[in-house]
C-alpha cells in the first residue's frame, strides 16, 4: 500500500490524521443529515427519500468499511483473516456502488422535478420510489458478494484470498469482464445520463431566467435577483457534478485499467484514487443537503444556531399595541381583498414557480 517501507513516522502520523478526520467528518455529517429528517416533518418527502437512502449508505461506509481501510493503509497488513476480508470487500464495493445509484436517482428525481412539475406527483409515487431502491440494492449485491464470493472476479476459478490463510493482502482481484461490467453498469453509464440530465436542467433555468427576464416589471422579480439566483443554481450544479466526477473518476479509471491490463498500478496511487472516492461520502451531506434551504433550516433548528419559527401565540401583546388593533384589522382585510387577483396571476404562473421552487431545492 501507500506507506509501505515509508519509514516516516511524521508522515504516516499526518495521513493517518486525515484520515480519521475523513471518517469523523463522513459520520457525523451523514447522522446530522439523518437527524434533521427524523425531527423535521417537513423533510420527510418522496424527494428526500434518496437523500436519506444517500446518506444512511454513506454512514454505514463511514462506519463498516473506512475504519478497516485507515488501519490496512496505516499498517500494510491485513490482521483480521481471509474471511472477514471477502466480507470487508464485498461491502466495499456493495456501500461505494450504493451511494453512487443513490446519487443517479436523486439527479433522476431533480430532472423530473424540473422539467414536469405539474405532472411530478403523478411520476414520482411511493411504489416508484420503493422500486428504485429495491434496484440500487439489488445491483449492489450483484456487483459485491455475489461475484467476490463466486470468483467470478478473479483471473482463476477460486475465489480470493482463500489460498494462504496466513496471507497478510487484502486487495479486490478485477478480471477484464469484472472490470468492464462493473465500471460500465454502476459508474461510466449513470455519469453519461446524469450529465445530461443535470445540463437539460440548467437550460431550464437559464430559459426560465430569461423568461421572467422579459415580463413585465410587476410579474418579475429584479434582475439583479435573478442573476443571482442563476448564477447559484450554475455553482450549485457544477459543485454536483464536479465533485462527482473528481472524487469517482479516477477510481474507476484506475479500476478499469487494473481490470484490462492487470494489476500493475503501484500501491500509492491505489490507494489516493481508492480514498478519493471515499472522500465522496463526506462532501453528500455538504452538497446534497446543506445547499438545500430546508435542510439548512432543519440544521439550524437541531444546533439551535437561531430562533426559527414564529413566537408563541401565547406570548401577551404590549398594552401599547391595543388601540391600533381595529386599523390593522381593517388594513389586513384591505391588503387579501388587493392581494386576490395576484393569486389569480400567481395560479397562472403555477407551473413556472412549481420549477423555480424545484430548482431552488
Amino acid at each position: 500500500m501507500a506507506l509501505c517501507g515509508m519509514g516516516c513516522k511524521p508522515q504516516t502520523a499526518l495521513i493517518g490524521i486525515v484520515l480519521a478526520v475523513l471518517i469523523v467528518v463522513t459520520v457525523c455529517g451523514n447522522v446530522v443529515v439523518c437527524l434533521a429528517v427524523s425531527f423535521n416533518r417537513k423533510l420527510r418527502s418522496l424527494t428526500n427519500c434518496f437523500i436519506v437512502s444517500l446518506a444512511v449508505t454513506d454512514l454505514l461506509l463511514g462506519m463498516l468499511v473506512l475504519p478497516f481501510s485507515a488501519i490496512y493503509e496505516l499498517t500494510c497488513e491485513w490482521h483480521f483473516g481471509p474471511t472477514l476480508c471477502n466480507i470487508y470487500i464485498s461491502l466495499d464495493v456493495m456501500l461505494c456502488t450504493a451511494s453512487i445509484l443513490n446519487l443517479f436517482m436523486i439527479s433522476i428525481d431533480r430532472y423530473y422535478a424540473i422539467t414536469a412539475p405539474l405532472r411530478y406527483t403523478q411520476l414520482v409515487t411511493p411504489p416508484r420510489v420503493a422500486v428504485a431502491m429495491f434496484i440500487i440494492w439489488a445491483v449492489s449485491l450483484m456487483v459485491s458478494f455475489l461475484p467476490i464470493h463466486l470468483g467470478w472476479n478473479t483471473n482463476g476459478t477460486g475465489v480470493q484470498n482463500t489460498g494462504s490463510k496466513n496471507s497478510t493482502d487484502c486487495k479486490l482481484a478485477v478480471n477484464a469482464v469484472y472490470g468492464l461490467v462493473d465500471a460500465l453498469l454502476t459508474f461510466y453509464l449513470p455519469l453519461v445520463v446524469m450529465c445530461i440530465m443535470y445540463y437539460r436542467i440548467f437550460r431550464i433555468a437559464r430559459e426560465q431566467a430569461k423568461r421572467i427576464n422579459h415580463a413585465p416589471c410587476w410579474k418579475a422579480a429584479s434582475p439583479a435577483l435573478l442573476t443571482v439566483k442563476e448564477h447559484k443554481a450554475t455553482v450549485t450544479l457544477a459543485a454536483v457534478l464536479g465533485a462527482f466526477i473528481i472524487c469517482w473518476f479516477p477510481y474507476f479509471t484506475v479500476f478499469t485499467y487494473r481490470g484490462m491490463v492487470g494489476d500493475t498500478v503501484d500501491g500509492t496511487s491505489q490507494s489516493i484514487v481508492l480514498w478519493l472516492g471515499y472522500a465522496n461520502s463526506a462532501l453528500n451531506p455538504i452538497l446534497y443537503a446543506a445547499l438545500n434551504r430546508d435542510f439548512r433550516t432543519a440544521y439550524q433548528r437541531l444546533f439551535h444556531c437561531r430562533r426559527v419559527g414564529p413566537l408563541s401565540r401565547s406570548s401577551p401583546l404590549p398594552h401599547t399595541h391595543l388601540p391600533h388593533s381595529r386599523g390593522r384589522a381593517r388594513k389586513q382585510a384591505l391588503s387579501v381583498q388587493e392581494d386576490k387577483p395576484l393569486r389569480m396571476q400567481v395560479r397562472n404562473g403555477k407551473e413556472n414557480s412549481l420549477a423555480r421552487e424545484a430548482m431552488e431545492r
